[in-house]
């Protein structure tokens, strides 16, 4: 988040969201957001192709067709410019590209976004004037946005929308991603992307490799890693020899199960590193136990990049280690087999990591964001939200209030690009992602917990009620749900929220997940994330068997 949590509280006179079904996969926020709304009279306009939760609070819901993102936020700023609402001073000041922007807006007229959304030419002007006259205002997105073939475009398309109306570095505004989990943002901050070292360091840069191979003693590539699609894809050529698999369980939360299922079989060897036995597990050649997150000291950093003490509660049970130390004993191990060689006089050569303070000593020294983030400020209460330069700086709540990190805000002039599978015959109906409040991912935890399981005991497959009645569909009926990778059958419920021609269910069981039906082929080209968001299916009607005799 370029802002912070207390902004969408407190400060956000409108506040958007697209792309995130806030309340169930986020509630902590919701809840805000809700109170926002209800005690001092914030706008809310909520974009969704379904009837989410949120949308009861919203003062505007705007429900645009899966894949039309960026034609519905042109359209909604083409209305911005067109009617005045544009904040052309900080355009003028703090932006670049803009006219290139303009040009392609302006095509995006009311009425041709409807055509293209579904989303009819007057809400388009009601919501392009509330974000106009209710400022600052906050645009908040989740992986409704990025889990697309159009992934990196979409979220361009956010950022232009909050150049073009000045709700950048000023409290209330902000482009606000929605993390997934309790450290996803922590994760990528330390390097768990292929492209970047800790602090999003590029990997290509000569600078930095330099740095960390003096650091580390060790020389390193220039090559920018491969994204887990990539992976299972070298793997399956035979590319890719061994997977090494921390806490994840890609049997269940990739695309397109079939694919995974055949990579991982032709793969030579995998570690899959634990806390249960999950589907992945069946593939592994061993299994490392790991502690869960109450297990172990460490910190997390959050959705809004603040940096939070983890404290041990309980030890791990049986042969379960802390993640850290399972690595540096593999690392040990490899060294002692002369699979590396680092520079034993190099700082951290010798991976003497006694406590997760002595890695944060590292962290403060090698990734410039983290420099003065230390242990004794965070037991001291200290609330640090990255970039925290230096041991005496406060930290950063607010991104960009003076400039952008690349100095200019760049406008991307974006164009709609339809998603990569269009219903048709054979497959009519759209098939849309995501979670429940009841569930996590894969569910290797949720599934486990016997109050939550018993809310919400197995998958379900939302149906609107005209295409049950034309499938002579009960509500609690079983259905088929089939895609040009595979098929599924599961509970049909018929609640309400989503229209015509299009369904949405979760992969939080793994028989019945809902990524056996999902593509590995359309791919975002930068970030290569997966178009989760649009599959086109078939329903059929799971016919009782007939009773014996």
């Amino acid at each position: 988040m370029t802002n912070s949590i207390s902004d969408l509280a407190n400060d956000s006179r409108c506040i958007f969201i697209i792309g995130s079904n806030t309340t169930e996969n986020h509630p902590v926020i919701g809840t805000k957001i809700r109170r926002a709304v209800r005690q001092r009279g914030a706008k809310l306009i909520v974009a969704d192709p379904r009837r989410i939760d949120i949308t009861e609070h919203a003062d505007i819901w705007l429900r645009h067709r899966p894949g039309t993102d960026i034609a519905l936020l042109n359209g909604l700023m083409h209305v911005i410019l067109r009617d005045g609402f544009a904040d052309m001073d900080f355009i003028a000041q703090r932006t670049e590209g803009f006219e290139e922007f303009r040009a392609v807006v302006e095509q995006y007229t009311p009425e041709l976004t409807s055509q293209i959304t579904g989303v009819s030419a007057e809400k388009i002007e009601q919501a392009a004037h509330m974000m106009g006259e209710n400022r600052p205002g906050a645009l908040v997105y989740a992986m409704g946005i990025t889990q697309h073939a159009t992934g990196v475009a979409n979220v361009m398309s956010c950022a232009n929308m909050q150049m073009l109306l000045g709700n950048m570095g000023v409290a209330g505004g902000g482009v606000n991603p929605l993390r997934g989990q309790n450290n996803v943002q922590g994760a990528c901050d330390m390097g768990g992307l292929p492209n970047v070292h800790a602090g999003y360091q590029n990997v290509t840069l000569p600078a930095v490799r330099e740095k960390f191979e003096a650091a580390w003693g060790v020389p390193l590539s220039d090559k920018v890693g491969l994204t887990v699609t990539e992976m299972l894809d070298g793997a399956e050529r035979g590319d890719v020899r061994c997977l090494y698999i921390i806490g994840e369980n890609p049997m269940v939360s990739d695309p397109d199960l079939r694919h995974v299922q055949h990579s991982l079989d032709r793969t030579e060897f995998i570690v899959v590193q634990e806390l249960f036995f999950s589907e992945t597990c069946h593939f592994a050649d061993v299994i490392l136990p790991a502690a869960a997150f109450a297990e172990k000291e460490g910190t997390f950093t959050n959705t809004e990049r603040r940096i939070q003490r983890v404290r041990k509660a309980v030890e791990p049970p049986g042969e379960a280690q802390r993640d850290s130390w399972i690595v540096k004993q593999l690392a040990s191990r490899l060294l002692a087999l002369g699979a590396a060689t680092p520079d034993p006089d190099a700082p951290w050569g010798d991976w003497e990591y006694d406590t997760p303070e002595d890695a944060m000593d590292e962290i403060n020294a090698l990734t410039p964001i983290y420099g003065g983030v230390t242990y004794r400020r965070l037991e001291a209460g200290a609330r640090l939200q990255w970039p925290v330069p230096d041991k005496t700086h406060p930290g950063t709540p607010i991104l960009h209030t003076k400039q952008f990190s690349r100095g200019k805000g760049r406008f991307a002039a974006v164009d709609h690009i339809p998603p990569a599978e269009q219903p048709d015959d054979e497959y009519p109906v759209i098939l849309t992602t995501g979670r429940v409040i009841y569930h996590w991912h894969g569910g290797e935890m949720t599934r486990r917990a016997e109050g939550l399981l018993a809310v919400y005991p197995e998958a379900l497959v939302e149906i609107s009620l005209e295409d049950a009645q034309k499938l002579g569909v009960r509500d609690g009926d079983m259905v088929r749900v089939i895609s040009r990778r595979g098929e599924v059958e599961a509970k049909a419920q018929l609640n309400g929220r989503v229209s015509r021609g299009l369904v949405f269910s979760t992969f939080h069981f793994p028989a019945s997940s809902v990524n056996w039906l999902t593509s590995a082929e359309h791919l975002d080209p930068l970030a290569k994330i997966p178009e989760f968001k649009v599959t086109a299916v078939r329903l059929e009607k799971v016919e009782e068997p007939i009773p014996a005799g």
